[in-house]
């Protein structure tokens, strides 16, 4: 893995031309390269080897704390001690300036060793990110700094039992108690959050939670919809204005933990607030600071959704690329079978490597596509976040983004889930047992497409929003760039391929049009996940040849970039046709079958 990280990261994306930029001026290529050493290190000795023992021992609660494995307390520690969580902060801050594609790649290490026990550091340094865009000074200083120095983890609480991605229904509630308090506005919250990750644990002193939740208006009513979110931190124990602790528990009490298929190595929690077991102040409440503006808890918590979403997809490439590894490996020592000849097999001659039989090297090679294109996409993405905040046309750079981040986040977590499930059918039946890590791997990688918005809710935002934006001016971006590189290739070998390409790009520009045609948004976006996909293979396509454009030599790493990139021409993009004929022609039957023809 590392060799084509190197390579897509300085061969390809040119990272190092980064260093010329102000922010990066005091990095250089060979401090990016220490970076990603010391990552891989650390999820190699502290998180790999106990990647299944976080599985099998996953979180439990004896009534009063939830206790977890000591090699969790132990990566986690060493994590923190890396200062990989303010990895991409100011210097002034103990940052490292990182770019966001080298911070990317360097956490690409502990997804691929444990995702789930590196679940709590990265939804830390979101949550003190967050807090250094939209936090007071103060807020900045007692929170967010002691997450980034790894003393307290943070969470993201959005989701409720009774409304799930409906975040317009929440029905947490935010009572003004002290408008002068000097760590923000201070309110006393009463509600429900569900599928907290690291909601509850023992491995920090303190936990940060950022919780979504709804300020009633003059009437006492909660205002119907987003426009009443507001967004508040509420620590697990009560701190002052120096980050001390003041002893005091605040009112947020564990309800349970939900037991998953995988992830299992991460708590996942329904936390009460205000519930009255614990009474700060002497009264029950939870108690909020409040961030930013009342009403601006939608956009303050959106503030991060690039890079969050980028972060789930990377996860999910990094799941399937382990999978592919053990494959792969098992593959080659794999004895079974015999060459077939035009007399038949020769029962005499000896069994040969699975590797040697074609259907087994189409599942190693359709693994290769999804989890090294699936690599090539976020690392772009993660590019482009540096473009929007230290390139020399911003504007250009979100363009991209709007319409990359849906396939970023969904793309790898459907297609790097069927690499596993080839994975697992390299190995046949040892595959489908806990001797082997493939299985854990396809339970962990499942739950990637609920992650941070369902393959669903991604879909609609691709064809509801992002492609007719402006006039589609998203889609014209991302079509130049598309074209760009179909003008490279079609002067090399690669030309059927860039005649492909460019006839899949058109495909997609007729289909968005044909489902708006009517105007009608119920028509247009009935079939929306079809396009979701028909647009991810068409984008991974087009990287996949931009790759193979940046390839030389002929080495068996050059040879194999260049057989993974020609696989998903003739093997995956051909799909596109059946996906996008649906989309075109509005196909009337999801949205019409009847709820009782069930």
């Amino acid at each position: 893995m590392r060799e084509t990280l190197d390579f897509l990261l300085f061969d390809w994306l040119k990272a190092g031309d980064l260093t010329t930029r102000e922010r990066f001026a005091e990095h250089s290529p060979e401090t990016f390269g220490a970076v990603l050493d010391t990552c891989e290190k650390i999820a190699r000795e502290k998180f790999a080897p106990f990647n299944r023992l976080a599985d099998t021992q996953e979180p439990h609660f004896d009534g009063e704390r939830v206790h977890l494995p000591q090699a969790t307390h132990d990566a986690t520690r060493a994590y923190a001690e890396s200062g990989m969580l303010a990895a991409a902060q100011d210097y002034d801050v103990g940052g490292m300036q990182l770019p966001c594609v080298i911070e990317m790649a360097g956490n690409a290490f502990f997804s691929k060793a444990s995702v789930a026990m590196g679940g709590y550091a990265m939804l830390t340094s979101g949550n003190a990110s967050l807090l250094m865009a939209h936090g007071t000074p103060l807020q900045r200083e007692v929170f967010a700094k002691n997450e980034f120095a790894g003393r307290w983890f943070g969470t993201m609480c959005l989701s409720e039992p009774q409304a799930g991605s409906s975040l317009s229904d929440i029905a947490t509630r935010a009572e003004l108690e002290d408008d002068t308090d000097p760590l923000g506005p201070r309110y006393r919250l009463t509600g429900n959050k569900m599928w907290i990750s690291g909601g509850e644990h023992e491995i920090t002193e303190n936990i940060v939670h950022l919780v979504l939740a709804k300020i009633p208006g003059p009437d006492g009513k909660l205002i119907p919809g987003t426009r009443g979110i507001s967004l508040f931190i509420v620590p697990k124990r009560l701190v002052n204005e120096r980050a001390e602790l003041t002893g005091e528990r605040n009112d947020v009490a564990l309800a349970g933990l939900n037991h998953k298929l995988g992830y299992r190595g991460t708590t996942n929690c329904l936390l009460n607030f205000g519930e009255g077991r614990f009474t700060p102040g002497g009264r029950k409440g939870a108690i909020g600071y409040l961030v930013g503006k009342p009403g601006e808890g939608l956009r303050c918590m959106f503030h991060m959704m690039n890079e969050a979403r980028i972060g789930v997809g990377l996860g999910a490439v990094m799941l399937g690329y382990a999978g592919y590894e053990a494959s792969l490996d098992y593959a080659k020592q794999r004895p079974q079978g015999r060459p077939m000849t035009a007399a038949g097999k020769d029962a005499a001659s000896p069994q040969r490597p699975i590797i040697e039989h074609a259907d087994v090297r189409r599942m190693l090679l359709a693994q290769k596509s999804y989890v090294e294109g699936g690599l090539a996409l976020e690392l772009y993405c993660a590019r482009l976040v540096d473009e929007l905040h230290t390139g020399d046309d911003p504007a250009g750079a979100q363009a991209l983004l709007d319409v990359l981040i849906p396939i970023a986040k969904s793309w790898p977590s459907e297609w790097c889930l069927e690499a596993n499930s080839l994975a697992i059918q390299v190995l046949g039946g040892y595959g489908y047992t806990r001797d082997f890590p493939v299985e854990q791997y396809w339970r962990d990688q499942r739950l990637n497409m609920i992650h941070e918005g369902t393959h669903g809710i991604q879909a609609l935002d691709l064809l509801g929003r992002k492609v007719v934006q402006q006039g589609g001016a998203s889609l014209a971006a991302l079509a130049a760039r598309v074209q760009q590189t179909i003008e490279r290739a079609i002067q090399t070998g690669w030309a059927p391929q860039a005649n492909q390409l460019a006839a899949a790009l058109a495909q997609v520009g007729g289909a968005t049009k044909k489902a708006w045609s009517t105007g009608e948004p119920e028509e247009a976006l009935a079939n929306a996940v079809p396009y979701l996909q028909a647009f991810g293979h068409t984008v991974l396509a087009w990287l996949w040849l931009d790759v193979a454009l940046a390839v030389s030599g002929d080495s068996a790493f050059a040879e194999g970039k260049r057989a993974a990139a020609r696989y998903f021409f003739a093997y995956e993009l051909p799909k596109i046709g059946a996906w996008l004929d649906v989309v075109a022609r509005r196909e009337p039957l999801c949205r019409e079958v009847q709820a009782d023809w069930f």
